[in-house]
């Protein structure tokens, strides 16, 4: 059968380690799991509890494509708590997880062969679904100097159509603060380039606030998901801020591609969106993983990293240990039993020499992961 150039698309490599893992774990191993984003905790109880109420009350059918009008209004309230923006609710958009939000963004606001700015190392699946858009993914490489984010003169140099930023960034947790991100949106502005501005990771921070786009430009696509700070990853709900003459375009595109997001998903999402405590009691974790993580990974011999401001990962430069860090990734699993993500998901020409670390686990895996990684360096160093 014929196949379309629009399928030849890179893998996921984590999602590959991912299987290995599991193939390993299934021949009786025990693994530390650093390699997949993947907040090691659910959804908060009390909100499973209230959906579950709604489940019993009757059946939850279609909703509206752009989403329950009740959790629509509470994320423009939810702008408001948190970041000091008064946000119309009908710029909001609820959307099939942060995935479904890329795929709606790319189709409304670019045509065949535009040009996307990527600030690599990025999230492998931004060119990946550019490219089977035919859209052409542009990367523009960033510097520890910049904290591993792109700067407005990459937009001037690039003749772009776009550019997304995220912040807190994956896989390096760096952010972009107010000053920085005003000046990028100036120089979309300046090219008539279409800014989009991904922040799933936002809530999970640990000495500054992120900043959202929304704080300095409406001009914008803002992305958001319920996957990290709520703990709801399989549930696949995410949303997206848009301006106010793209909410039509976007429901037109939503409709046609999706009919709605999954109606119990949002309201699950609705419920978490009040359930604090539980969620800071995730985020108090992350914190105590972070401090671990920073610590143990140089005394380990993985002392060159991005600095991670945000979000739940260490990017890790192993330039000096290997240039192959997919078969050093390999190895690390074979021979300590933890997972870590090669940097060729996130920079196909420099992540040969660099290692993802995620500390989304357990308190008690990291201890352990980190121990396993400082016997295995030893051990490595020598022989």
């Amino acid at each position: 059968m014929r196949n379309s150039r629009r399928g030849e698309v890179d893998p996921f490599i984590v999602m590959d380690v991912m299987e290995r893992a599991r193939q390993a774990e299934a021949a009786g191993r025990h693994v530390i799991h650093m390699e997949v984003g993947q907040p090691g905790t659910g959804a908060p109880r009390a909100a499973l509890d209230r959906l579950t109420d709604d489940m019993a009350a009757g059946p939850l059918g279609y909703t509206v494509a752009l989403g329950l009008p009740e959790l629509r209004a509470r994320i423009a309230r939810h702008y408001g708590e948190w970041y000091d923006v008064d946000l119309d609710p009908a710029r909001v958009v609820i959307t099939a997880g942060a995935s479904g939000a890329f795929l709606l963004a790319f189709s409304a606001l670019f045509d065949t062969g535009d040009r996307v700015g990527l600030g690599a190392p990025c999230y492998p699946s931004y060119r990946q679904i550019l490219r089977a858009l035919d859209l052409v993914p542009v990367d523009m490489p960033t510097t520890l100097d910049n904290r591993m984010q792109p700067v407005a003169a990459d937009v001037d140099a690039d003749d772009l159509q776009g550019l997304l930023v995220a912040s807190p960034a994956n896989p390096t947790g760096t952010m972009l603060g107010k000053p920085e991100l005003a000046v990028l949106a100036d120089a979309c502005a300046e090219r008539d380039a279409a800014l989009i501005s991904d922040e799933i990771y936002h809530g999970i921070d640990y000495e500054m606030r992120p900043v959202t786009a929304l704080e300095v430009t409406d001009e914008t696509y803002v992305i958001n998901s319920f996957s990290k700070y709520f703990s709801m990853t399989g549930w696949r709900v995410g949303w997206m801020v848009v301006p106010e003459d793209h909410v039509r375009r976007i429901e037109r595109l939503a409709q046609n591609m999706f009919i709605c997001p999954t109606h119990a998903s949002q309201r699950l999402a609705l419920h978490a969106m009040d359930c604090p405590e539980e969620l800071n009691a995730n985020l108090a974790v992350y914190r105590e993983n972070r401090r671990l993580m920073l610590d143990g990974l140089p005394k380990a011999g993985f002392t060159r990293i991005a600095p991670p401001d945000g979000a739940f990962y260490v990017y890790a430069d192993v330039s000096e240990m290997t240039d192959d860090a997919l078969a050093f990734a390999a190895e690390i699993l074979d021979k300590a039993g933890v997972a870590v993500t090669p940097g060729l998901d996130f920079d196909p020409v420099e992540g040969r020499h660099w290692l993802r670390f995620s500390y989304a686990r357990s308190t008690d895996d990291i201890r352990e992961g980190l121990a396993r990684l400082a016997r295995f360096m030893s051990e490595r160093g020598a022989t």
